[in-house]
């Protein structure tokens, strides 16, 4: 489901005393709605019935986001909470408490079946560039 907000039409203003300023993140939300990014995670990550498997594309997009913020911690996630950030990163802003239990229904097994996409949006890692030998 697309957002009903467009990052790229979003006036930003501070209307917490709390808030961060994150510079950037606009741009990667625009960017990563335009991918559809969320989206692609709920269609192509399957984690069956394990617990913090719904919603998978707003946790997805919170952790990289958080990221992108400078969050090293999953706590970190939390300050994406502020004020009206969720409005203008275009998702539902997930708590760390959900994120965790989203990250642990990761296994050794699925690791395969989250990442099969039959048609990817983008070129494979490595693929950018011809490849040189590292000889020369």
């Amino acid at each position: 489901m697309r957002s009903s907000h467009s990052p790229d039409q979003i006036t930003v203003c501070f209307d917490d005393d709390h808030a961060v300023a994150d510079a950037g993140l606009i741009l990667a939300a625009t960017l990563a709605e335009g991918l559809m990014l969320g989206e692609l995670v709920n269609e192509h990550v399957d984690l069956g019935g394990a617990p913090g498997a719904a919603n998978a594309g707003d946790k997805a997009m919170t952790l990289v986001h958080s990221a992108l913020a400078g969050g090293e911690w999953i706590d970190d996630a939390d300050r994406l909470r502020a004020g009206s950030t969720g409005q203008v990163l275009g998702h539902r802003v997930a708590a760390p408490s959900t994120l965790g239990t989203f990250l642990r229904s990761f296994t050794w097994a699925r690791p395969a079946s989250s990442t099969r996409s039959p048609a990817r949006p983008w070129p494979a890692p490595g693929r950018l560039a011809p490849a040189r030998d590292p000889g020369r």
